[in-house]
């Protein structure tokens, strides 16, 4: 998708004419890797950039291409986000057993099993479906898919960011999607990113082109609220986010901006709603921060301690487990 919009913007030149080209390459990542372990356990979201980030430093390559979602808020000295695109619909969707006739989750038997590897859709979810079991599933999307229809497998259903389905040509495996308030999406879900070296003038040329600014600014608020209540991927925050534009060449607009944190166990719930007319990039950061406030004011940041605490916990107890089956 980014490869094809720069090309557009710039077709491959004549034979000896001067011009950018544009090649990629592909590279796996410690949480590509890693298909065994829940997230939860893993760590922060620098298990699927750190690698990648050697490799634009080393400068190897130029420009790396991530889901906005899975970038750390705070990134390696030296490397910075250029360039945001139009974001897809960020919301999560239902992907039911193939064959199988249920519509929703209020329709989902009670006790069915529904996979996901992402501790924010299993809190709230727990919060909203309490009949409903939950259970980690990792791999690519096809691995998912497959262990989701396989006739012995546990899976009734998986959520999964209707983007990822959109974009690998799979929406017709869509069966509901789970729209705020019943399901907050991740920050940054649905938008792709370009993170550059800071010195890479050409790059960073190049990336704001391509930028939506829309989607920058309202990526950019959500991260700073990630940011200020310091949560990794691998935690239960969820945002839901809307830029009503100003009609005019000057950028500005009304944005509101929706913010939770809930407990593991989803039986804690934190919820706050902000809105603030935002005249430039910076001003849709400081709205993000102060959501953060007043969501840790509100038990947030309790919250957080706890799963901190939890997840050292589970950590020490699987470093003990593996040891004993060495």
């Amino acid at each position: 998708m980014v490869l094809a919009s720069l090309q557009e913007l710039y077709p491959p030149p004549a034979q000896g004419d001067q011009g950018p080209t544009f090649s990629t390459s592909f590279m796996a990542t410690g949480g590509d890797k890693n298909q065994s372990q829940a997230l939860y356990l893993l760590g922060g979201k620098a298990l699927w950039t750190k690698e990648l980030e050697v490799a634009l430093r080393e400068g190897e390559v130029d420009m790396l291409i991530h889901c906005l979602k899975d970038v750390p808020t705070t990134l390696p000295e030296g490397c910075s986000i250029a360039g945001t695109l139009k974001r897809e619909d960020p919301v999560d969707s239902l992907v039911v057993k193939s064959g199988k006739p249920w519509k929703s989750l209020e329709d989902l038997p009670e006790g069915s099993v529904v996979g996901t590897s992402s501790v924010r859709r299993v809190a709230q979810l727990k919060r909203n479906f309490p009949s409903l079991k939950f259970l980690d599933v990792r791999g690519n999307l096809n691995t998912r898919l497959a262990k989701l229809d396989a006739p012995d497998g546990p899976y009734a259903a998986l959520v999964l960011a209707k983007a990822g389905l959109v974009r690998l040509g799979m929406g017709d495996r869509i069966t509901a999607d789970l729209e705020p308030p019943v399901l907050y999406y991740a920050v940054s879900q649905g938008a792709l990113a370009i993170e550059i070296r800071n010195d890479d003038a050409e790059a960073l040329a190049l990336c704001r082109k391509l930028t939506h600014w829309e989607t920058e600014w309202m990526c950019l608020a959500e991260r700073a609220c990630l940011r200020a209540l310091e949560g990794g991927c691998s935690v239960p925050i969820g945002v839901q986010s809307k830029l009503d534009v100003e009609a005019g060449e000057k950028k500005a607009g009304k944005l509101t901006l929706t913010g939770c944190v809930t407990a593991l166990a989803g039986d804690v719930h934190v919820e706050h709603v902000i809105e603030a007319r935002v005249t430039s990039a910076e001003e849709a950061e400081e709205l993000g921060s102060t959501l953060a406030r007043k969501l840790s004011d509100r038990g947030a940041k309790k919250i957080l301690d706890d799963i901190n605490v939890d997840r050292e916990r589970r950590v020490v107890e699987a470093e003990k487990a593996d040891k004993a089956s060495a």
